[in-house]
């Protein structure tokens, strides 16, 4: 018989297959095939994207040139605009406003070819200073409520691109999902005085059981409720509420098991395309750090929502997060 499992933090219900799960060479999912073509995230293209907002590049080169490492521009066909007022208003029964935010990408690497898990760690750190970079400085501008990064690596996952890069969007309100989180996070804080993320963490350690990768300062798991096959959360062991203020001496251990994560990931299903999303507090406001937990969500991209997710809010997950752990723990 499957089994039932239920949230703790949203209350959100998962049904898990634990009768027939699907082994790796039983999902037929959209492989990543790059099919290449002038890019303009590649070195030497940067007259092809927006002036750049901020670069990590040899001090002997100008900007917009090549002898970048890491390079941000402004998302050309941007989601929101910086420029304006927010101007909430009502139309009848409805809320809106205007489109006011940012949408930035992070180039992580001048090879196009080149996912995380093909870098050096030292790559990688630039790349993670870079977010923490980025997001403290669209924290400076008190319109916005939340800083949004997610990565689609492949076409199946909504990448348009190629070229390996992360987007930030600035939101000048907290995303329906994350509210979620954070409102359960707080009911169980005032409930139990502990957070919710750091009881998870230390479940987690004891039972050892869906573990995939950890070192000094992050644990990578399948959660307990994983609403996807293969899905992965990365968290720092300690208590903190924001990514962007990430001591700096944790970086390199963060470098380290993303790029674990993925490699293993990538080695049991081949070209595989997927998504991160780093949920952090939300900026500017008086709600979420003392007792939500900043962690980066990663999702294979294994299987398509269908019409029983959609109408009901469940998610099916043909493999149990202990049985995924498994076979990423062997891939060493």
């Amino acid at each position: 018989m499957s089994e039932l499992r239920r949230d703790p933090i949203v209350g959100r219900w998962v049904i898990v297959d634990t009768d027939h799960p699907n082994k790796p060479e039983d999902f037929e999912y959209e492989q990543y095939i790059p099919k290449g073509g002038t890019c303009p995230f590649c070195y030497g293209n940067e007259a092809m994207t927006p002036p750049e907002i901020d670069c990590f590049r040899d001090s002997n080169t100008t900007p917009n040139t090549p002898g970048w490492q890491v390079r941000v521009v402004p998302n050309k066909f941007p989601a929101l605009q910086i420029e304006g007022e927010l101007d909430r208003r009502g139309v009848g029964i409805y809320d809106m406003s205007n489109g006011v935010g940012a949408h930035e990408v992070l180039v992580e690497t001048p090879y196009h070819h080149k996912d995380l898990s093909d870098l050096m760690n030292t790559e990688v750190e630039n790349i993670l200073q870079m977010w923490c970079r980025r997001a403290n400085d669209l924290t400076k501008d008190k319109r916005f409520k939340y800083i949004m990064l997610f990565r689609n690596y492949g076409k199946a996952a909504g990448a348009s691109l190629e070229h390996p890069h992360t987007q930030m969007v600035a939101l000048p309100m907290i995303p329906k999902n994350v509210a979620e989180e954070i409102h359960g996070a707080e009911n169980y804080f005032d409930y139990r005085e502990r957070c919710i993320f750091c009881d998870i963490i230390r479940q987690e350690t004891q039972e050892k059981e869906r573990i995939v990768f950890e070192n000094k300062y992050f644990l990578s798991f399948c959660p307990f409720v994983s609403r996807f096959p293969f899905e992965i959360w990365i968290i720092p062991k300690k208590h903190a509420g924001y990514f962007c203020h990430m001591p700096a001496e944790e970086i390199p251990a963060l470098a380290s098991i993303l790029i674990e994560t993925i490699a293993r990931v990538k080695t049991v299903f081949a070209n595989l395309s997927y998504n991160f999303i780093l949920h952090s507090s939300p900026v500017n406001g008086d709600s979420g750090p003392e007792y939500y937990h900043w962690h980066i969500e990663f999702m294979p991209k294994l299987m398509r929502t269908a019409g029983f997710e959609w109408g009901s809010g469940f998610y099916l997950d043909p493999t149990s997060p202990e049985l995924a752990a498994k076979y990423l723990k062997n891939q060493k």
